[in-house]
């Protein structure tokens, strides 16, 4: 079996999510399948005219169709980087970084079209733009059934509150003009669904400035995970 952590830590404008290795299954039936993906680019301009830009790139999955030998479970390793600019006016309000992925059980997972949308943890509008709601995951161990779709975060940042005890962050908080985020072999696990599986990645950017709160989405392009 392989066996993953991943820690998340903060440093500068950026944070980073690294992760400790298990060894691989070298046996044919439990071959790993290496899938490249595109990752994308999206800029909006806001009312005030300030105008963000977020980048995905190095995005990849890592995918396992049958840890266990059983079709219901598959494991997937997925890797990113993404990056915010802010420029025009309010150019140095900063922001926070929410990158995710939506995963699917024998359902479309194309944004704003899925069918259904999520179950937990998120909604999304008819732009393709990911609302967060107090269910969201904090992490990728999922139990699904056919036509059922949920949302997770990867980061777990831990930070003190303001009364100095611990407390756990989905986001990145960036100050001035630039922002980044690496995850890095963050495990997707999925049980229970019989069907094909899904996965999309997605980075939520929140922006606030003295005239606008916003939020956009980046999606990823969808991947098959058995």
């Amino acid at each position: 079996m392989n066996i993953r952590k991943t820690v998340a830590r903060v440093a500068g404008v950026g944070a980073v999510a690294t992760a400790a290795l298990g060894l691989f299954s070298t046996g044919a039936a439990n071959a790993d399948t290496f899938v490249a993906l595109p990752g994308g680019t999206i800029t909006k301009t806001l009312s005030d005219g300030t105008v963000v830009t977020i980048t995905m790139t190095g995005e990849s999955a890592n995918i396992n169709p049958s840890l266990g030998d059983t079709p219901l479970h598959r494991n997937a390793w997925v890797t990113a980087q993404a990056a915010v600019s802010i420029s025009g006016n309010n150019s140095d309000v900063g922001g926070k970084i929410y990158p995710g992925y939506v995963v699917g059980c024998q359902v479309a997972i194309d944004g704003a079209n899925a069918n259904g949308g999520p179950t937990v943890g998120a909604s999304w509008d008819n732009s393709g733009n990911v609302t967060p709601q107090a269910g969201v995951n904090g992490g990728g161990n999922l139990t699904l059934g056919p036509g059922q779709a949920t949302s997770f975060y990867v980061l777990d940042i831990e930070k003190p509150d303001d009364y100095g005890q611990e407390s756990h962050k989905t986001y990145n908080k960036f100050s001035g003009s630039n922002g980044s985020v690496t995850w890095s072999d963050e495990t997707i696990g999925l049980n229970g669904c019989g069907g094909y599986a899904q996965a999309r990645s997605f980075v939520n950017v929140e922006v606030e400035t003295p005239n606008v709160i916003t939020w956009i989405t980046l999606w990823g392009q969808p991947f098959s995970i058995g």
